[in-house]
């Protein structure tokens, strides 16, 4: 669907402070923005180190988040930790208030966000799946792109909130198509960092200049995110740490296979860029960022790496 720039229009922000639940990477940098914007932010983490770098206030627990903040955000890594939160015995969802807003900036499984969303109506609770893209870059820039599911009315309502993050705002329709549609986009981002990530193992071997294999990539069909803007630094020493892990790119490629069996339809792609990640997790690069499944890539092809960086 069209971009929902219209919608803000008519939105007003929230009295009162934001609660955000999940102030690492990613909710640490949204977290910034909206105290940029001139936001109130009460925040809870498994680290209260984090709550304060991002500089929250830190709330006492997941009720005093409830009881003070009309609209709460989340940003955690993965569906089982979002439903402990929300429904676990001091979770957000025992002392739920009608009215409440939940905006979930998760990437997480659509068939729990169902069921999570009907577990908080019928509190009058209003549960929206926003799935982001950008990175952290685009997060530390306030440009991310949010694809939203759920009530529109909601989403008028928490828009001055996310205009704080974001630059784009796509309301994908009912309840899950937002995590569905963020599910998607994070398999082709998958796909084309793997593929790209092996093209260039193969390239060096071959004894090809990367540089210009990827000006010409990039100027051909091959042309994808990953060769314009990961590769040109990754070859350079650059592996642009701080983003996605290859643990958590491993669990959303999983997503998108548990989806499209879901939907009765086969995936071809789907195992073999699953197998690219997991594999560079079992041989130690699962804590850092995603973009070095090019080093296990090299390791496999007997210690390559395609950076000439001392």
């Amino acid at each position: 669907m069209a971009d929902m720039g219209e919608v803000g229009a008519g939105g007003t922000a929230e009295s009162g402070p934001v609660g955000f639940v999940g102030v690492g990477n990613m909710g640490g940098r949204m977290t910034r923005r909206l105290i940029a914007a001139g936001h109130d932010v009460l925040a809870v983490d498994a680290s209260a180190a984090r709550v304060a770098e991002c500089g929250a206030r830190p709330a006492g627990s997941l009720a005093e988040l409830a009881a003070e903040c009309g609209v709460i955000m989340l940003s955690l890594p993965d569906s089982s930790v979002i439903e402990q939160v929300i429904r676990g015995d001091d979770g957000l969802a025992a002392a739920a208030r009608t009215g409440q807003v939940i905006v979930d900036l998760s990437t997480a499984d659509p068939q729990s966000t169902v069921r999570l969303h009907d577990d908080l109506a019928a509190r009058g609770v209003q549960f929206l799946d926003a799935g982001i893209s950008g990175g952290a870059a685009a997060a530390d820039k306030g440009t991310l792109t949010l694809m939203v599911g759920g009530d529109a009315g909601a989403l008028a309502r928490v828009r001055p909130l996310l205009d704080a993050f974001s630059a784009h705002v796509h309301h994908m329709g009912a309840t899950g198509a937002g995590h569905v549609t963020k599910v998607l986009n994070n398999f082709l981002n998958g796909v084309t960092l793997a593929a790209t990530a092996e093209v260039m193992v193969a390239g060096k071997k071959a004894g090809l200049d990367l540089a210009q294999l990827l000006e010409v990539i990039n100027t051909s069909s091959g042309v994808s995110f990953a060769s314009l803007n990961r590769f040109p630094r990754i070859i350079t020493g650059d592996y642009l740490e701080g983003g996605l892990t290859g643990k958590l790119m491993a669990k959303d490629v999983r997503l998108y296979v548990d989806l499209v069996a879901g939907l009765g339809m086969p995936t071809l792609v789907g195992p073999g860029t699953l197998s690219a990640f997991e594999v560079s997790n079992a041989l130690g690069y699962g804590d850092v960022i995603s973009n070095r499944v090019v080093d296990a890539f090299g390791d496999l092809a007997g210690g390559i790496r395609v950076s000439d960086a001392k």
